[in-house]
């Protein structure tokens, strides 16, 4: 497979949307925006190191394919509020409600590294409300010893110590890409995280575990960069025997936030997984 070659061009223009903040049933308040439209819903939901405005490679290319597409802010991340601090809820459970918002039945769910747990964390909780699922560089929150120290070890004490853009961004991008590893870190640090302001950390509907993954019918994609070193293409092909009804994509030379590095490839791969996925 290719790579998109370096440095990226600039984003394409964005296509309209309508965007705010949306009050949910259970009190919280998430920022988002949608471009509306007749077609089968695509919402995306950003890593850590993201927030609503990660997707501008996206936008444009799903909406202009048909799809109706949404991203938004989790609790506490750019323009989201942090929510009623006795109950921070579950991030599935805010996604099903902010569709509710917006009254979408089903929807396809793509969510990168730690949106890709709520992506996950949907998907199991929610089948009846989900097309397809793409997992895109993820530590997945599986729930199981095996998987939880093979993890880790890729990830040693002094893993965290890094800065965000060594942690995350590969070294091809950052040596081709500056202006694009300037804009990732703009939009990091939109959230604002530091000792005054913590991520909020909220609880899973379903046990992420072999068993659930095993029997999961809903088409799922998962994807990983060759570079990417939180979930390293090794690990990534040892897992996806265990996952019911899931293919695989690795992306060679591409690092930890594969949708902002490769957003061509990673683009063209999703739009040919949903086609599969809903018989288009």
């Amino acid at each position: 497979m290719l790579v998109d070659a370096l440095p990226l061009p600039p984003p394409p223009i964005q296509v309209k949307q309508y965007e705010g903040i949306h009050r949910l049933a259970n009190g919280a308040a998430l920022y988002a925006w949608d471009t509306s439209g007749d077609g089968e819903v695509v919402v995306f939901i950003h890593p850590h190191s993201g927030n609503h405005r990660s997707w501008s490679r996206q936008q444009p290319i799903f909406a202009k394919a048909g799809y109706r597409v949404i991203g938004y802010s989790r609790r506490g991340y750019f323009g989201s509020e942090i929510g009623p601090v006795n109950d921070h809820g579950t991030e599935a459970g805010d996604l099903a409600l902010l569709l509710d918002c917006f009254g979408i039945q089903r929807v396809h769910v793509v969510g990168s590294a730690a949106g890709g747990s709520c992506a996950l964390d949907f998907t199991l909780a929610f089948p009846e409300r989900t097309i397809s699922s793409v997992v895109a560089s993820s530590l997945m929150s599986i729930e199981e010893d095996d998987y939880k120290i093979a993890s880790e070890r890729a990830r040693p004490s002094w893993f965290n110590e890094l800065p965000v853009e060594a942690r995350e961004i590969s070294a091809s991008f950052r040596a081709l890409d500056p202006d694009g590893v300037k804009e990732f870190l703009e939009i990091y640090h939109l959230n604002n995280f530091g000792p005054k302001k913590q991520r909020v950390v909220q609880g899973r509907i379903a046990q992420i575990n072999w068993k659930n993954l095993a029997s999961n019918q809903v088409p799922m994609l998962l994807m990983t960069g060759g570079a990417d070193l939180y979930l390293p293409p090794a690990l990534l092909r040892h897992i996806i025997p265990r996952i019911g009804s899931a293919e695989s994509v690795i992306v060679p030379d591409v690092g930890h936030p594969l949708f902002w590095e490769s957003p061509n490839i990673f683009n063209s791969t999703l739009l040919e997984f949903f086609a599969r996925s809903s018989g288009k």
